[in-house]
């Protein structure tokens, strides 16, 4: 079956299994290359990019990497989020870990699953929403595999550089430090979710069209990953981002710190929408704000003497260990667990 030389465009409306592989993964380097607004340059630290048997890249100091895997029906559902958005979704979760660390995003490698009977559109506006997103935050894409799945697989590895700063582990926190976070509506991707189950249980939009936001939130995060280097700069014990939710957060940097973490419920940042929406649930908002996971926002703990911008102080770093919410002791409180129901 002749599909079409390298210079064809490709037909969306074909199975991957039609097309084949080759074919597919020339139209997807293709894309990653295309109007890259990194690559003029990008040979300060990228030797080989896309399209070869692996990249090659040239750090003048220490590289930051990390990987994170999106799942067909565990982590997205293609009826509640496009593709080319649940692409960018998969781009921010991995970079988020990077801007953690104190660093910026360099570049991106993607592996993608799916059905033979994917149709080739799909798989293309997955790279779409990772490759505009990549370039979006200072990266660019170099490489990655499409493989055959049971259903459909994103794996981003970001890579990632300190450019000078010393990274900022989970465990650094000290006592006499303050606890803050970025962004201005945490529990907004819970909330989102929430929304969506809710509406999917009823079998109609329920409330769906009363908070756009929130199903935006959720449907694709949107963090100033610049804050990660801004905490660098500003010298940062500790920091994560805030993936599954910000009481599992919490228990992690005080277990790894060995130091006792206290917040104050009505300091976290949220906004009327999550309120609203836990008003029409029947929810408490309180729970969206301290388990709500996949807002991907920064919590970090600083020394005494001032946050930089776009930071909001929410508690405080002690003698002892565990964390305390309003005084009380956590128990029996937790975010999303990976192998959780």
């Amino acid at each position: 079956m002749t599909v079409g030389s390298a210079e064809d465009p490709v037909d969306r409306s074909r199975t991957v299994g039609e097309v084949g592989e080759r074919r597919l993964i020339t139209e997807l380097t293709r894309a990653a290359l295309a109007d890259d607004p990194v690559r003029p340059r990008a040979g300060q630290d990228i030797v080989i990019g896309s399209g070869d048997d692996a990249a090659v890249i040239d750090t003048a100091g220490p590289t930051v990497i990390s990987t994170d895997t999106a799942v067909q029906g565990r982590h997205f559902r293609f009826d509640w989020s496009d593709a080319r958005t649940i692409g960018a979704r998969a781009v921010i979760q991995s970079a988020a870990d990077i801007a953690a660390m104190g660093g910026r995003t360099t570049g991106i490698v993607v592996s993608i699953g799916c059905p033979p009977d994917t149709t080739v559109g799909t798989v293309l506006d997955l790279n779409a929403g990772i490759v505009e997103t990549a370039h979006r935050i200072g990266g660019r894409v170099l490489g990655g595999d499409l493989v055959a799945a049971d259903q459909v697989v994103l794996g981003v590895t970001a890579v990632g550089a300190l450019d000078g700063a010393v990274p900022i582990v989970v465990g650094g926190a000290r006592a006499g430090d303050v606890l803050a976070v970025t962004g201005h509506a945490l529990g907004a991707s819970a909330a989102g979710l929430a929304l969506l189950i809710d509406a999917d249980t009823r079998g109609y939009a329920g409330h769906l069209d009363e908070f756009p936001t929130l199903l935006a939130a959720h449907r694709l995060p949107s963090p100033d990953l610049t804050q990660g280097p801004a905490a660098a700069r500003a010298g940062a014990h500790a920091m994560t981002d805030i993936s599954d939710g910000l009481i599992e957060e919490l228990i992690t940097m005080a277990t790894a710190a060995g130091v006792a973490l206290a917040v104050q419920t009505d300091r976290i940042p949220t906004d009327a929408a999550v309120h609203g929406a836990a008003t029409v649930l029947g929810v408490d908002p309180q729970e969206w704000k301290l388990t709500g996971g996949e807002d991907h926002e920064l919590l970090a703990a600083f020394p005494p003497g001032g946050l930089p911008p776009g930071w909001t102080r929410i508690g405080d770093v002690g003698e002892g260990s565990g964390v305390r919410v309003d005084g009380r002791v956590v128990s029996g409180l937790h975010g999303w667990q990976s192998f959780g129901d």
